[in-house]
C-alpha cells in the first residue's frame, strides 16, 4: 500500500474517533440535521476502519512470518511460507477495499430522488413500456424496503404512462437509481399489431437527488408562473371537485413541473417545488461538469435523455446494458423487480473506472 494511502486511512480513523464524540455532544444530538448527517458519516467512516484494522492485523501477520521465514528451523519455516501465502493473500483484497473506500464519496448517494418515466418514440406502445418501467422500478423499491410516492401521473390512451414522476425515499436511493437515468429501448409484438411484428420503441428516464431546503438554489418568485387546474389522474371523487393541481412554470428556463397526487395545492405546491430545485440544481451541475465530461468518458454518460443505457429484448427474453456490454437472459426477472443482477455490475464497473483514474494521478 502507498504511504499517501496509509496516511489517509489514518485521518480517517482520527476522524471516525473525532465524530464519535461530537455524536455524543447535547448540542449535536438537540440539531437533528447535524445529528443526521454526522451519523451517516460515522457509518460510513467505520466500515472503512473496521477494514483499516483488518488490514494492519494481516500486514503484521505478513511480517511475523517474513520473520520466521528468515530463521534456520526448517519445519518452522514451512509453516510460515503457508501462513504468509493466507496473510498476503487477506492482505491485498483489503487493500482492494479500503481503495474502493477511498474513492469520492457523493454526498447526493445517500439521499432520496426523483424518479421520471416519459414515453419516447412508439406512441402508444411507449407508454405501454413507460407502465412496465414503473412497476419494474415498484417491485425494486419493494426489495429495498424504500417507499414510493408518485407525484404527477399522465395515462396512455391504451394503458401504461405518457410520464410519470414520483419520490423515492429510503437509504441510499439516489446512489442507486442514478444509474438508470437514460434511454431505455424496448422491442417487443406490440398488442395493437396483428402480424406479429416485432416493434422497436423507447422512454426516457431522469433521475434526480432531492435537495435539502438548506441547499436549494435561491429562485426570485417573480421568475415563477403558477398555475392549477383540476387532476386528471388517480386519486378518487376528491381530485375531480377541486382545482388542486398545480403547475410551475420557471421562466428563464423554461423548466415546467406539475404535482397532482395531493389533495390540496399547498401539498402539491411544496411538492412541485422540491422537484423544481432538483431540476435546476441538475442544469446548474450540467453546466459545471460539461468542459469534464468532453475530457473523460464516464460510465454515466451525461445521464441525458437521449443516452440509450439498456435493450429489452421480449422475443429472446433478453436484457442488454450497453454502457458495461452486459447481456442477460432473464428479461422477467429485471421485470419483476431484480434490477441488482444490472446495477450491481454497473457500479463495479463505475468504480473500477474511477479507481483507474485515481491510480493515474497519483502517478503523475
Amino acid at each position: 500500500m502507498q504511504d499517501t494511502i496509509y496516511r489517509k486511512l489514518e485521518v480517517l480513523e482520527e476522524r471516525h474517533q473525532e465524530v464519535e464524540q461530537l455524536l455524543a455532544q447535547p448540542e449535536i444530538i438537540a440539531d437533528q440535521e447535524k445529528f443526521t448527517e454526522l451519523n451517516r458519516e460515522y457509518a460510513r467512516l467505520s466500515a472503512t476502519v473496521a477494514l483499516f484494522k483488518q488490514y494492519k492485523t494481516a500486514k503484521a501477520d505478513c511480517e511475523e512470518c517474513e520473520e520466521l521465514l528468515k530463521g534456520d528451523d526448517e519445519e518452522m519455516k514451512q509453516m510460515a511460507l503457508s501462513e504468509l501465502e493466507e496473510a498476503q493473500g487477506r492482505r491485498e483484497g483489503l487493500e482492494h477495499e479500503l481503495q474502493l473506500q477511498l474513492l469520492p464519496h457523493d454526498e447526493r448517494d445517500d439521499s432520496d430522488c426523483f424518479l421520471e418515466i416519459r414515453a419516447g418514440t412508439g406512441g402508444d406502445e411507449a407508454a405501454l413500456f413507460a407502465g412496465d418501467l414503473f412497476k419494474m422500478y415498484t417491485h425494486y423499491v419493494e426489495a429495498k424496503g424504500w417507499r414510493l410516492e408518485i407525484l404527477s401521473e399522465s395515462e396512455g390512451e391504451m394503458g401504461g404512462y405518457k410520464e410519470i414522476i414520483c419520490k423515492l425515499s429510503g437509504e441510499g436511493a439516489y446512489g442507486y437509481m442514478k444509474f438508470e437515468s437514460g434511454g431505455h429501448r424496448v422491442q417487443r409484438v406490440p398488442v395493437t399489431e396483428t402480424q406479429g411484428r416485432v416493434h422497436t420503441s423507447a422512454c426516457t428516464v431522469m433521475v434526480l437527488p432531492v435537495i435539502p431546503p438548506a441547499k436549494a438554489p435561491e429562485i426570485n418568485p417573480a421568475d415563477l408562473r403558477i398555475d392549477t387546474y383540476r387532476s386528471s389522474g388517480a386519486g378518487g371523487q376528491h381530485v375531480n371537485k377541486t382545482d388542486s393541481a398545480i403547475r410551475i412554470t420557471h421562466l428563464p428556463t423554461g423548466i415546467v413541473v406539475e404535482c397532482q397526487d395531493e389533495r390540496s395545492q399547498h401539498q402539491n405546491r411544496a411538492r412541485a417545488m422540491e422537484v423544481l430545485y432538483s431540476r435546476l440544481a441538475k442544469l446548474e451541475e450540467d453546466k459545471r461538469s460539461e468542459q469534464a465530461a468532453q475530457m473523460r468518458h464516464s460510465i454515466l454518460a451525461s445521464g441525458a435523455r437521449s443516452d440509450r443505457i439498456r435493450t429489452y429484448n421480449f422475443p429472446q427474453s433478453r436484457v442488454t446494458d450497453h454502457r458495461i456490454g452486459l447481456t442477460l437472459h432473464s428479461l422477467d426477472q429485471v421485470l419483476s423487480g431484480d434490477l441488482d443482477q444490472i446495477l450491481k455490475p454497473v457500479i463495479e464497473r463505475y468504480k473500477a473506472d474511477q479507481l483507474a483514474e485515481m491510480a493515474q494521478e497519483q502517478a503523475l
